[in-house]
């Protein structure tokens, strides 16, 4: 069984920074691919970024490339998302998601139902 808790969400100002962590249980968990994704009201839940068990693989939105960067610590069974020029569209619930049948990012790492565990979440709102 993998636990999986989120860290570091708050209030910003547009145009700051916030750094998201998760923490990952789980002996196998640098086998896992991790993905953030995020929730804002009255919309559905859609991903941000994924990280394969390799550093280099990696998935964004488009609405957050060149601005968030998703990063691994297998050693300390962590992942990270930074994210800089913050909108304050970006406003939303953030979550931190393992799939543990796969090790690559791939077109169906976009799903969220392929992800087996789930944090409870960290709010991020950036005002204007």
């Amino acid at each position: 069984q993998v636990q999986v808790v989120e860290s570091g969400g708050g209030l910003v100002q547009a145009g700051g920074s916030l750094r998201l962590s998760c923490a990952a249980s789980g002996r196998t968990f640098s086998r896992y691919v991790m993905a953030w994704f995020r929730q804002a009201p009255g919309k559905e839940r859609a991903i941000v970024a994924a990280i394969g068990w390799s550093a280099s693989d990696t998935y964004y939105a488009d609405s957050v490339k060149g601005r968030f960067s998703i990063s691994r610590d297998n050693a300390e069974n962590a992942v990270y998302l930074q994210m800089n020029s913050l909108k304050p569209e970006d406003t939303a619930i953030y979550y931190c998601a393992a799939d543990r049948d796969r090790t690559t990012v791939g077109s169906r790492s976009i799903d969220g139902d392929r992800y087996d565990y789930w944090g409870q979440g960290t709010q991020v709102t950036v005002s204007s």
